[in-house]
This record gives C-alpha cells, sequence and structure tokens, in this order.
C-alpha cells in the first residue's frame, strides 16, 4: 500500500461499470437525500464546515451509502481508504489506523476509513476501532444495510452519527438515468440511445429506488440492443428483459391503479379468496406501497366483515404494522394472510351503515341535544344545573341493562345481521329490549 496514493479523487475507467463510472465526486452533483444532505441539513453543513466526525450510513442497496462516503472525502479532501468487512480482518484494520497516524504527522492529511458492510464486523473487530475513531484519525464511515442499532456495538455506535439513507424517488432514479444517458465522458452520451419515455418510468419505478440496479438495467439494454440505423431504440421490452422483470400494466395515480385496487376490495367483500390473492400479487409485483395496501384491507375488515367476525379488523391491523416494520418482500406474507382471512369471513357492513346514516343525520338535520341525565357530572356545579340527575348506572341492575333514554328522540342505525359473531349481538339486544315493558 503506498502512503501517498491519492484514493480521494474517483478515476474514470472504461471497463468500470456504468454505476462505478457515474459515481458523482463532489456533494453539487449528488442525487437524493434531501432529508439529509438538504441545504441546512445536520451532515450537509457537517461536510461543508469540514468538521465530520465518525458516522453510519444506513440504508438499502444503491442508496449512495459508498458513494456519499467518496464525495465526504473528496469535499474535505481527506484520504479515501476503503474496506470491505467480508474480506477484511483485525491486522488490516490495524495497519490502516497506523498508515492514518503518520499520513496526518507527515501531511497532515486527514483519512476516512470507509468500511463497506460494517455490520460484518465481528465485537473484537469492532472494539479495535474505538481507541483512534474517538481521537478522529481516522475518521470511521461505516456502512450497512442492517439496522446499525443491532447490529453494531453500542460503544461504536455512542462515538458515531448515524444517518439513514432512504430509497430514491422515480424522480431521482430518472434524473441519475437521463445524466448517464447525456454524460459523454463518463456515461453512455458517445452512444446515441433513443430511449422512449415509458421506458425510462419503468426502469425508474421497478429497480425500488436502487440507482445501482437501475443504471445496469439501462447499461445493459444499451450495450445489447442492436442499432436501429444510427441509434439503440431503447424501448420497454428492452427495460423488462434488461433489469429481467417484466412490466405489468399498472399505473400508479390511472386507471389500471385504482380498478386494481377496487377489484380487490370487491373480490374480498365478495369471499373470493383466489381473486384477492391474485390482485393483491399484481399490485406487489407492480410495485405498490405495501403500506397502501395494508390500508385498503384494514378499511375492508371494518367496513364489509364488521362485526361478523371482529377478529378480521383484529388481523388487518397486525398485518399493516407487520408490514411496515419487516417491509418487502417478506411483508407479502402478512398481507396475503390477512386478505386470505377477510375474503373467508363472514360478511356485514351493518356497521358501516349505521355510521353512514348517522353522519347524515348529523350533516342534514337538526343537531340533538345530550339528555340531562347523561350530561357530566364531573365539576362544581353541575349538578345545580340538573346534570346527572336520574341516571340511571346499568351495572346495578339485573343482567347489566336499565331501560333509560340516550337519546332525546328516537334514532335506529344499527341493524344487525345474522351474520357469524354478529348473531350474538342481535340475539342480545333483542333479549334485552323484550323484556322492557
Amino acid at each position: 500500500m503506498d502512503l501517498f496514493e491519492d484514493h480521494s479523487e474517483s478515476k474514470t475507467n472504461s471497463h468500470e461499470p456504468l454505476a462505478v463510472r457515474m459515481r458523482p465526486s463532489f456533494l453539487k452533483d449528488f442525487v437524493g437525500q434531501e432529508h439529509i444532505l438538504g441545504p441546512g441539513k445536520l451532515l450537509s453543513r457537517a461536510i461543508t464546515a469540514d468538521t465530520i466526525s465518525s458516522i453510519v450510513l444506513y440504508g438499502p442497496p444503491g442508496t449512495g451509502k459508498t458513494t456519499l462516503a467518496t464525495v465526504i472525502s473528496n469535499e474535505t479532501k481527506s484520504f479515501f481508504e476503503p474496506m470491505n468487512a467480508v474480506t477484511s480482518n483485525v491486522a488490516e484494520i490495524r495497519k490502516a489506523i497506523d498508515q492514518a497516524k503518520k499520513r496526518f504527522e507527515m501531511k497532515r492529511q486527514k483519512t476516512i476509513l470507509f468500511i463497506d458492510e460494517i455490520h460484518r464486523f465481528n465485537k473484537a473487530q469492532q472494539d479495535v476501532l474505538m481507541p483512534d475513531v474517538e481521537k478522529g484519525n481516522p475518521i470511521l464511515i461505516g456502512a450497512t444495510t442492517h439496522n446499525p442499532y443491532f447490529s453494531i456495538v453500542s460503544a461504536l455506535l455512542s462515538r458515531s452519527l448515524v444517518f439513514e439513507l432512504k430509497p430514491l424517488s422515480e424522480g431521482e432514479i430518472r434524473t441519475i438515468l437521463m445524466h448517464a444517458l447525456q454524460d459523454k465522458t463518463r456515461g453512455l452520451g458517445s452512444h446515441p440511445v433513443h430511449i422512449d419515455k415509458e421506458a425510462l418510468d419503468f426502469l425508474s419505478k421497478i429497480c425500488d429506488g436502487d440507482a445501482r440496479r437501475a443504471l445496469s438495467a439501462l447499461e445493459l439494454g444499451v450495450m445489447t440492443t442492436p442499432k436501429e440505423g444510427t441509434n439503440v431504440h431503447f424501448t420497454r421490452q428492452v427495460a423488462e428483459e434488461s433489469i429481467q422483470k417484466k412490466a405489468v400494466v399498472y399505473d400508479a395515480d390511472e386507471d389500471q391503479h385504482y380498478d386494481t385496487i377496487s377489484a380487490f376490495i370487491k373480490s374480498m367483500r365478495g369471499s373470493d379468496p383466489d381473486a384477492a390473492i391474485y390482485y393483491l400479487a399484481k399490485m406487489l409485483y407492480a410495485g405498490e406501497d405495501p403500506r397502501f395496501i395494508a390500508r385498503r384491507i384494514v378499511i375492508c375488515a371494518a367496513e364489509d366483515v364488521g362485526n361478523a367476525d371482529p377478529q378480521a379488523l383484529v388481523v388487518a391491523n397486525a398485518a399493516l404494522q407487520v408490514s411496515e416494520f419487516i417491509g418487502m418482500p417478506e411483508a407479502r406474507i402478512p398481507l396475503a394472510q390477512a386478505t386470505v382471512y377477510i375474503a373467508c369471513s363472514p360478511k356485514s357492513n351493518a356497521s358501516y351503515m349505521a355510521i353512514e346514516q348517522a353522519m347524515k343525520d348529523i350533516a342534514e338535520d337538526k343537531t340533538l341535544e345530550v339528555p340531562a341525565h347523561l350530561k357530566d357530572t364531573h365539576y362544581k356545579g353541575a349538578e345545580a344545573l340538573g346534570h346527572g340527575k336520574g341516571y340511571q348506572y346499568a351495572h346495578d341492575y339485573e343482567g347489566h341493562f336499565v331501560d333509560q333514554q340516550y337519546l332525546p328522540e328516537k334514532k335506529h342505525y344499527y341493524a344487525p345481521t345474522e351474520q357469524g359473531f354478529e348473531k350474538k349481538f342481535k340475539d342480545y339486544l333483542k333479549s334485552i329490549h323484550s323484556s322492557v315493558k
């Protein structure tokens, strides 16, 4: 290892993958992660002021962890020392730290020790880093796809700032792809390419926020597609083949989106688990937000199953919470369980119809006064106003029921059905009201 070899500036190599060649060298060219790099944000301020301390970059693949580490190195004119936790050992770590100290003594240059997949280091390897990291040389930048609060020892974590990188948006991926198509030095600008809008949109969406995956598919498609005349015509079919995933006709904000979710809900309501599962699979395959699907399942459980099986709402809510916690692709499993449960449950919309009619009455009719005997009595002077007078406490009576007036005029909203568990509600209400003389 050459102590004075400069790893900081990115060197373009035509044999490197497009995703590597297109990595920006400076912050102004970095796309995405505005929540940590936007104007006035902590990390961008620290980079600009050259006050970077050890940090951990946490996020899914292709979101720019390695790129951001090199950008920080270039912006702060630090020596960039990359390592991978899978292939490195304690001896290599100690050697890198020792050279960082010598480099600072001889050149007054700080060293950024970038450790990819830092979660792969065991406790002993992580402990080796701590004394020198605490002193500020080298500056550790760890990258991980795993939650650092579970995978990195607390002592090292307490000496580092943690920044979570998010999957890139479709717009950000599209920007990166267009830069690659236009850049004649590092990108594909010297290759005449005509890319269809639907192909660009498809790649931007299907890569799930992973810029590396999108750029790799773009490069593969451009380099393997025969020219039509003088241009490579990059179609949606080429995009599908390049990323090895077919497109599903499903537009996030157009007819297919609404038609599919409508069919999904109606299939659950109609007690067809096979159709419901098919539409669920179609939405997940097309990249629909699992949270959007989970919310629809919860609504269907309350609206269409209701009290015919109160457990349906519990299952649906559990699927919502679990899917948010574990993310895709595993989230498909609890979502499928909840979908099948609701499709196979007895149905009643009695609760839904009740609230709809009550809301209609509130909006269109006079607002009914709360009867005096039901009004709050927990403040001084309430009794003088007649509040609570004559109220009968239901638990003091046989069967924990007493006939008394709860609305100033008779209203009927909830009509329980004979379906499933709701029949018990119907039988109970019938029994207590039949006892009233």
